[in-house]
């Protein structure tokens, strides 16, 4: 087995992970789920020779981490200033600016935004990273920020839908936010 297929087998890992990390309405189950699926895609890009992609996915799962315990501005500036030194240090052509792109747009989201508004962030934050995976020709990272792109958008419309309806698609987040 060559490394090429070493590297696609851990994509598609990584999408057996992250599936169902969209789904989730509760905040710590989401962003769980989405620092486990991050540190198996950041494995895949370092497989595959995309060194600013690995960096922007492994800090993705540090930083998903990070912000269940705080929302500091701090916090979410340095790991901004991480992805963009790490990121930028590395690239090579203008498509690798986009996982970098997509990693502050979604280091934003986790530290700075709540419910609806993170899911819409983050939405935009995997159409850049789904359009550089199928410029790499990551078949596992292709299909699982597609289906992020998709289960996302989809579940943003359901969430949508029922806050018209005057439904709060976010209140076992809440009541746990209370709870603590």
């Amino acid at each position: 087995m060559t490394a090429y297929w070493i590297a696609q087998g851990v994509g598609v890992l990584a999408f057996a992970v992250g599936i169902t990390t969209f789904i989730n309405r509760d905040e710590r189950r989401f962003k769980l789920q989405l620092a486990g699926y991050s540190a198996i895609i950041g494995l895949h890009f370092f497989l595959m020779g995309a060194t600013p992609a690995g960096f922007s996915a492994e800090l993705n799962a540090v930083r998903t981490v990070i912000s269940l315990r705080t929302r500091s501005v701090w916090i979410m500036s340095l790991f901004i200033a991480l992805t963009l030194g790490l990121g930028l240090a590395k690239f090579t052509h203008l498509m690798e600016l986009l996982p970098i792109v997509g990693t502050v747009a979604s280091t934003w989201a986790l530290f700075r935004c709540k419910g609806l508004t993170t899911r819409c962030v983050m939405w935009c934050s995997t159409a850049c990273w789904v359009t550089h995976n199928f410029w790499l020709g990551s078949i596992g990272g292709t299909l699982i920020e597609g289906s992020f792109l998709i289960m996302n958008g989809l579940n943003i419309i359901r969430f949508w839908r029922m806050q018209k309806r005057g439904i709060d698609p976010f209140l076992v987040e809440k009541k746990v936010q209370e709870q603590e």
